[in-house]
């Protein structure tokens, strides 16, 4: 089986913490790696945006190769300006297949624009197609600060356009299927609930004394951490004011921490930073924070189980969250998440098991679900054993297999079809 796997607006090889990586590169990347793992040979297509770059890398083990297509400047480009080189991607993957006499069984595209783009190359290759949203426009409008988050009625006409048009649907959580169904009134006979994964290689308990070594902490330091884009709907501001409250009431006193800020741009010229980081730097100065809270840019996947091991606690704050991917390696790596009831979050994240939800832009609930966590050492082992118990029903290896089922599915019924 040969699969052509689309993310258009980002490389799953980019480093994480940018404005548009995250969660979803890792997923492409990761079950790209594992399907190859299990025989199967996959091209992940991409919009080429550095011409220093090589087109084609050898990134994903097992033969499978990341192709950067030149599709408008090779730069980074606003999403908004993404919607005019799609045709000129479609060419490019077209050309790069001829080319190399490839013949695809799947396209799976990941994102809506990249199901725009899978739609067309369907015409030329008559191929079935499977699609993954990762997050859905009607839910990032109605929770959008500010209102310039709220992308334009183009995405939600695609993303129907999507939904209406594509084989098979995977939706992360019963919730997304619920918002699937419920926003869109989509067709609920052809979406299945398949969640990410995590590579346990990668992600499990380091020792902390270990992991602080590591990182470059104190044994006697504590730390809480933040990992995700640095953007209003990741809920740092929420989880600063937080903070603020613990110092004013003397929790901070009796437990003391700092907040470790993985994404964007670690301190420094203002114009290396995004208006987000910006924001968030002043609102850490006012709350009297800037002792407490450090920015450390982007870091690699392969630093951040360290980071992970290394904390008392990693805090989700969204306001909406597709999935979690960050919750869910954090518990691999057995330390316990405080995070948002919202989206994938409630169902990841077990209330009183592997962690705390709290109901979304509630600080003081947060405080509370902090403080517990950091007083009581019993109970945070305890769920950090949980956590990467729990995490262990999702490894690469049982998701990929249920993709891979669906793959079968898929091309067995089209096959059938007169």
């Amino acid at each position: 089986m040969r699969v052509a796997m689309l993310s258009y607006h980002t490389c799953p090889l980019a480093t994480l913490g940018g404005k548009d990586t995250g969660g979803m590169n890792v997923y492409v990347r990761d079950l790209s790696h594992q399907l190859g793992a299990e025989g199967i040979h996959v091209d992940v297509f991409t919009r080429s945006q550095d011409e220093h770059v090589p087109h084609i890398l050898h990134e994903l083990g097992f033969g499978n190769r990341v192709v950067h297509i030149p599709a408008g400047p090779e730069i980074p480009l606003p999403k908004a300006e993404l919607n005019r080189y799609l045709d000129q991607f479609v060419i490019g993957i077209v050309e790069f297949a001829v080319q190399k006499g490839c013949q695809y069984d799947i396209l799976h595209s990941h994102y809506w624009m990249s199901g725009i783009a899978a739609l067309e190359l369907k015409k030329h290759w008559q191929v079935p197609i499977i699609h993954m949203f990762h997050t859905l426009g009607k839910m990032k409008q109605r929770v959008a600060r500010p209102e310039e988050e709220v992308e334009g009625d183009y995405r939600i006409e695609g993303e129907n356009r999507v939904l209406k048009e594509v084989d098979r649907v995977i939706a992360a959580t019963p919730a997304e299927l619920a918002q699937l169904q419920w926003l869109y009134q989509a067709d609920v006979s052809k979406i299945q609930v398949i969640p990410p994964g995590v590579d346990l290689s990668r992600f499990y308990p380091i020792p902390m004394d270990e992991a602080k070594e590591y990182i470059g902490i104190p044994p006697c330091e504590r730390m809480l951490l933040f990992v995700g884009r640095i953007e209003p709907l990741k809920g740092l501001d929420v989880l600063f004011k937080a903070i603020a409250m613990m110092r004013q009431n003397g929790l901070w006193e009796r437990t003391p921490f700092c907040l470790a800020v993985i994404g964007g741009n670690e301190d420094g010229e203002p114009e290396s930073r995004g208006s987000e980081q910006e924001r968030l730097s002043a609102l850490r100065s006012e709350y009297g924070l800037d002792d407490l809270v450090a920015f450390l840019g982007k870091k690699s996947q392969d630093t951040l189980p360290y980071y992970y091991s290394a904390a008392e606690i990693v805090v989700v704050p969204s306001h909406y969250e597709s999935f979690g991917m960050v919750a869910l390696e954090a518990m691999a790596c057995g330390t316990p998440v405080v995070a948002s009831n919202v989206g994938g979050l409630a169902y990841l994240v077990q209330n009183g098991s592997t962690g705390f939800t709290v109901p979304v832009d509630e600080p003081q609930l947060l405080v509370e679900c902090i403080a517990k966590l950091l007083s009581d050492s019993t109970l945070r082992a305890r769920m950090g054993k949980q956590a990467a118990e729990f995490a262990k029903g999702f490894g690469w290896n049982i998701i990929a297999n249920k993709i891979i089922t669906l793959y079968r599915s898929v091309l067995n019924s089209n096959r059938s079809v007169p």
